[in-house]
């Protein structure tokens, strides 16, 4: 995985992130936190290290699948949400 730094922060964050829009499946059908899960973990154990959410992905559920691979993980994680 590529990294940059993240302006002057000296934070070194993936060149790609995960938009995380669509994680837990298509749109309009029920939230699947097992297809989140899966693909939030693929993404970290690929190097990603940025992941960007919002509140009405989803309903909500979007961020709470990442808070909730985020407190199993060991990784430093970088989250944009609005």
């Amino acid at each position: 995985m590529e990294y940059r730094l993240l302006g002057k922060t000296g934070i070194k964050v993936s060149a790609i992130s995960l938009g995380t829009w669509q994680v837990g499946g298509k749109w309009g059908d029920t939230f699947s936190h097992q297809n989140a899960d899966v693909i939030l973990n693929e993404a970290i154990d690929s190097g990603i290290n940025f992941i960007d959410t919002a509140d009405v992905y989803s309903d909500g559920e979007s961020e709470k699948a990442v808070g909730r691979i985020l407190r199993n993980r060991s990784e430093k994680i970088y989250v944009a949400t609005k």
